[in-house]
């Protein structure tokens, strides 16, 4: 049984002005995760009615409950990053979920996707920081609270965004790492006892019935729920502590 868990695999290349970009399963899964949450987004926002029938209920409910949890964890006045933590979160658990069709690959299970989100939600905290209390007053924040901080300052800002993107990667990938090498294992194992057996028979991994079903359960459904939800939680309060209520924002930070 061959069983790669090397990366995502390299499904063609494309050569652009001497630059080579590379088109990877991560990549195909991204766009088919896109695809899925236009549709989505299309369909369910389409024919909007007063008298609103059960799938529109349902949808109204599920936005009523993110702006609920945007506004609880970052106020009300930051209502207005709650699409940007509701596509997070729909990228995270759609990308995490098309794993198990074993057509796509996690899109979460790949560095560089939790990373690019990492980097995206840390320029947002930086341009928040830099909007309400004005350059200076953000480049001072590293020297706080004693000027000999400054460089464990600098190093925890670069850290912020590396152990935001490799705590979901790790959770996923690594889930998926175990699964595969378990499933292996139990191949291995049936072979061994029922190799024994005739024709088609000693061939098939009895071994492997439930058990790595119920892995990819575990780290697929429940981990690539919570590490979903970890990880727009904390966006919401990196964010939402750069956005602080305008009533505690002082006037002269703006100038400073």
């Amino acid at each position: 049984m061959d069983i790669n868990v090397s990366g995502a695999k390299i499904f063609f290349e494309i050569d652009i002005f001497g630059l080579t970009i590379k088109i990877t399963q991560t990549a195909v899964s991204l766009l088919a995760v896109t695809i899925l949450l236009i549709t989505a987004a299309y369909f369910l926002g389409k024919n909007l009615k007063k008298r609103p029938g059960k799938l529109q209920v349902i949808t109204e409910k599920l936005v009523t409950m993110l702006y609920n949890m945007v506004e609880d964890t970052m106020g009300k006045h930051n209502a207005k990053f709650a699409p940007y933590i509701g596509t997070l979160f729909l990228s995270s658990i759609i990308g995490t979920l098309l794993g198990m069709t074993q057509i796509f690959r996690s899109t979460t299970a790949d560095l560089s996707v939790t990373l690019a989100w990492a980097l995206v939600t840390s320029v947002m905290v930086w341009y928040s920081n830099i909007k309400n209390f004005g350059f200076k007053a953000w480049l001072k924040g590293f020297t706080e609270p004693i000027v000999v901080m400054t460089p464990m300052n600098i190093v925890s800002e670069i850290a912020q965004p590396i152990s935001l993107a490799f705590r979901h990667f790790g959770n996923v990938a690594g889930g998926g790492v175990l699964t595969s090498l378990v499933y292996a294992a139990l191949s291995m194992i049936s072979s061994i006892v029922f190799g024994w057996l005739p024709g088609l028979l000693g061939e098939i991994p009895f071994f492997t019935a439930g058990i790595p079903a119920f892995l990819s359960i575990y780290f697929d459904l429940f981990s690539g729920f919570v590490q979903a939800l970890v990880f727009s939680l904390l966006t919401m309060v990196y964010v939402g502590s750069a956005n602080p209520p305008p009533e505690d924002i002082a006037p002269e930070s703006n100038n400073a």
